[in-house]
């Protein structure tokens, strides 16, 4: 290591431990071990480019232990990605760029939110899946405009959680061989040493993956890790794990190598002793040397030829193939290249059918017009009905394929969409038994704080799975997604409105959706159509105002369409009101939402087969619902429907009584 280099480490160190102290919260523990390895791949391995760091040919870089986050933004300070002195100081204040965890969107340079361990391997993982698809798609034998890879960094505490294990096997198995690995090997976690939970061999489980494995026993010895990166380069078929061993907290006297030193500032006095440990001159706190300035310099100009040199490469690349250069700017637009709200033949449907039918037949109809969609299921394709049947299946031999088969892997499937979405280029669905939700929420959750657009097709959506019993008939599901901030859960009814679910989820660029659909089937009833797109609307009215409000998602519609006609020959006058979305008539206006549900109307009667939690917003005091506030059994459908009061007969029972 020359003396500059040194030099540059030394300063990622410090200004990661005195982010930390000023805060007075963090970790500086992986900073200040892993920043041999950052500084190597940042400065002498990684193709990018601060001055503009949306460059659609970059490497990326996900920091999976996001804990770790000083070290990233103290990379983004000195590499020039306009993290400011300033906002390093900030670090976990309210309204900074400095995050405790790295947070997509809001730092720019971070490219994936990180934090919860072990997903980030997955992003990664999707990352490089995106790249492998989209330079099969684009790139010709003259020209290869896409060809980056993936660095992710992680811990011991990565490689503990199951995501991880989940995303790493299905990696192996896609060819991704530009998918690179750095594990921060340290062997501490906050309980202690990991000989008490952590003892398998790590490189041998990845060579069983079929991973290509090495491992640099010196994490200081900068040389030694650029060249195994440069190895891990040259392996093309498969992905690369490097194993590099460091000491926790390098550096400060008393905490190196120890717990302590993981999750807590290392107080003022031993950052003093780190600094005579280390040969730190530098007496102001957050103090850049003018040689590490100067030296960032000199790698920031050949950052910048790399880009001048691919945007030079992608101008001739745009002459040479003016069709392939147009469909790269389709598949790079927030905008969908067709108007399917106006389109009308994507409105026409036939048939009763189950709603999982009813998004397959959409779904073909959006693979012949949306050239970017690519998604796939938890080996639950042909229940869940979520293959594009004109396009072939993604594997190691045929990336250009866009059905992916990701396995029974949920979580690592939902973290994998996500960096797919995150990548550019691509509009990734995935798809489940919504019960299956639970493994997958982790990743939800991060599509919506990050607000990716990621489409989840959800199926088998209630009691209506029948004999499969309480395991596998979602009861809580529909409150707990509904209860996340930016996501949107429709519902369908028929096949129109799982049309009207696909084009919500396509428009909403800043937010996931879930499609919650039936496994039996359901008639198409007048009325229904583009109207859901508001969330809920009136599918049946009354002369006048009504006398109570009938209101239900998906296949319970039915019941209550059925149950207008039965109160109207006693004399009552009822509202239908479809409501396959919660948040999106939140969207609306109150005028609108007074129009559908109007305040001086206080009898109302809430059906689905799902907990009533969520509802009483809708129903209030003096309403009621028709729920299901336990778990089911294992019976044919129509028996559990009947015997838990899922009927026609229910709900005018219920209606009666609150007008009673």
């Amino acid at each position: 290591m020359s003396e500059i280099e040194q030099l540059a480490v030394n300063t990622i160190r410090f200004l990661s431990a005195e982010a930390i102290q000023k805060a007075n919260s963090g970790h500086p523990g992986l900073p200040l071990g892993a920043a041999p390895a950052a500084y190597t791949l940042w400065a002498k391995q990684m193709k990018h480019n601060p001055a503009n760091p949306d460059w659609v040919d970059r490497d990326r870089f996900v920091l999976s232990a996001g804990h770790g986050s000083a070290m990233l933004y103290s990379l983004l300070h000195l590499f020039g990605y306009g993290l400011s002195i300033e906002n390093l100081k900030q670090f976990r204040q309210k309204g900074s760029l400095t995050p405790g965890h790295p947070e997509y969107k809001l730092t720019k340079g971070v490219e994936i939110t990180t934090g919860p361990l072990g997903q980030g391997i997955a992003n990664a993982v999707g990352f490089a899946l995106a790249e492998k698809h989209l330079a099969a798609k684009f790139n010709t034998a003259e020209y290869q405009i896409v060809d980056h890879y993936t660095f992710v960094l992680c811990g011991d505490g990565c490689l503990m959680e199951g995501v991880s294990a989940e995303a790493a096997s299905l990696a192996a198995t896609m060819g991704l061989g530009k998918l690179i690995l750095l594990y921060d090997s340290n062997n501490i976690t906050i309980e202690g040493n990991t000989e008490i939970a952590f003892t398998e061999d790590v490189l041998k489980r990845f060579e069983a993956y079929g991973w290509h494995i090495q491992e640099v026993v010196d994490g200081t010895d900068i040389n030694t890790i650029a060249k195994a990166i440069e190895f891990a380069k040259a392996e093309k078929t498969k992905p690369s794990i490097i194993k590099i061993d460091t000491v926790i907290g390098y550096g400060a006297p008393n905490k190196q190598g120890k717990a302590s030193a993981h999750g807590e500032p290392l107080g003022e006095e031993e950052i003093k002793a780190m600094k005579q440990a280390l040969g730190w001159t530098e007496t102001e706190a957050f103090a850049v040397p003018k040689e590490v300035a100067a030296h960032m310099e000199t790698l920031k100009a050949e950052f910048a030829k790399k880009e001048q040199q691919w945007n030079e490469l992608f101008a001739n690349y745009r002459k040479a193939n003016p069709e392939l250069a147009k469909e790269w700017n389709i598949w790079h637009s927030d905008t969908l290249p067709v108007d399917l709200l106006n389109d009308a033949e994507y409105w026409t449907y036939e048939g009763d059918i189950a709603t999982r039918a009813s998004s397959e037949k959409v779904l073909q109809k959006l693979s012949k017009v949306i050239p970017n969609l690519i998604g796939g299921s938890a080996d639950l394709a042909p229940s869940n009905k979520s293959v594009m049947k004109d396009r072939e299946y993604y594997s190691a031999q045929n990336p250009a394929g866009s059905n992916l088969h990701f396995g029974i892997r949920e979580f690592a499937m939902t973290a994998m969409a996500n960096a797919m979405a995150a990548h550019g280029g691509l509009r990734p669905y995935i798809a489940g038994f919504f019960v299956f939700s639970d493994y997958m929420k982790s990743g939800l959750r991060m599509s919506a704080l990050m607000k990716l657009p990621v489409i989840s097709i959800m199926t088998h959506d209630s009691i209506g799975v029948g004999e499969d019993g309480p395991t596998h008939q979602p009861v809580e599901h529909l409150a707990a997604l509904r209860s996340m901030p930016n996501y949107t859960v429709f519902r369908p009814c028929d096949t129109r409105e799982t049309a009207a679910g696909w084009l919500a989820g396509l428009l909403r660029t800043t937010s996931p959706t879930a499609l919650i659909l039936t496994r039996q089937n359901l008639p198409l009833l007048d009325g229904t159509g583009k109207e859901a797109l508001k969330g809920a609307y009136i599918l049946r009215d009354c002369e006048g105002t009504p006398d109570v409000l009938l209101m239900a998602s998906g296949s319970e519609v039915e019941l209550i369409y059925k149950a207008y006609d039965e109160l109207a020959k006693k004399g009552i006058k009822a509202r239908v009101i479809s409501m396959p979305s919660f948040e999106l008539f939140e969207e609306q206006s109150i005028e609108y939402k007074e129009s559908v549900l109007p305040n001086a109307v206080r009898k109302r009667v809430a059906v689905e087969a799902a907990s009533s939690f969520g509802w009483h917003k809708y129903v209030g005091l003096d309403g009621a619902t028709i729920t299901i506030d336990h778990f089911g059994e294992s019976a044919p459908a129509g028996t559990l429907f009947k015997d838990f009061g899922f009927t026609v007969e229910k709900v005018v029972e219920t209606a009666l009584t609150l007008l009673s």
